[in-house]
This record gives C-alpha cells, structure tokens and sequence, in this order.
C-alpha cells in the first residue's frame, strides 16, 4: 500500500510540473505563432477566483486570425487579474474540418453556469474591451 500511496504522489507531482511548465509557456505565447498545440491559456491569479464548481460554464467569441493576437492579449490580462472568468483560452488554429479557416475560439470560463450575477459580470468586461459577438454556454452535467 505505502508503494502505491507514494506512486501516486509522484503522478500528481509530475501532472503539477507539466502544468506548471504549460503556463509557463502559454504566459508568453501569441496565438498566431502557434500550431503545435491547438489551446493557450490564461488562469486567474491565485486566490483571485473561486474555483469552478460541477456547473462551470463559458463565454465564447469567434474572433479571425488577423485580430486574434491583439484580443487575446487583452483578455489574457484581464482574467490573470481577476477581472474575468477564472480561466480563458484561444485556438492558435482553425479545428479539423472548420468551415471558415480564418476562424479562432475565445473561451472565458465562469466558475458556476448558475450564478446569473457573475455571468453578467464578466459579459460586461469582455463588453467592455468591444467584444460584442458573445454566446453564453453551460457545461452539460
């Protein structure tokens, strides 16, 4: 049991640098230069967000290749601030099979799909930033 207690210790240690190093990576990415991996993502400062509950959620913004850099950089800010979800992402590429090329995903997710308050709030922010194309999904439990 003690070898088994201690080889998963080791795994969550090892998931802990992956994500670690993963961040570390994603802080200075630009969309744009990226195709190896399809996702960047931004996480809200420690203790800046609660964390996401079962009934997480996301806002979602379709944005072109040629604006992508300049939005992200801005949403990226704003969620590592706390003024957002309590994580974002972007696609650095168009999905396999996706009608318009040019296209790329924006997610802002929200902590809790029912807090109708906080929802609003960060619709507000990304509002804000002149980000107006905005679709509201729940993640389906």
């Amino acid at each position: 049991m003690d070898d088994e207690k201690r080889a998963d210790e080791l795994n969550l240690d090892l998931i802990q640098m992956v994500q670690k190093a993963r961040m570390l990576h994603d802080a200075a990415a630009r969309p744009s230069d990226l195709a190896a991996v399809y996702w960047i993502e931004a996480k809200a400062g420690a203790g800046l967000s609660p964390p996401p509950s079962a009934e997480a959620g996301e806002w979602r913004i379709h944005l072109t290749a040629s604006n992508v850099d300049a939005v992200w950089e801005q949403v990226k800010a704003l969620t590592i601030a706390g003024a957002l979800g309590y994580k974002s992402k972007v696609s650095t590429r168009p999905a396999a099979g996706q009608a318009k090329p040019d296209e790329r995903l924006l997610c802002v997710r929200t902590c809790d799909a029912r807090d109708a308050k906080d929802v609003e709030r960060v619709r507000k922010a990304l509002r804000e930033i002149g980000l107006t194309r905005l679709e509201y999904m729940a993640d389906k439990s």
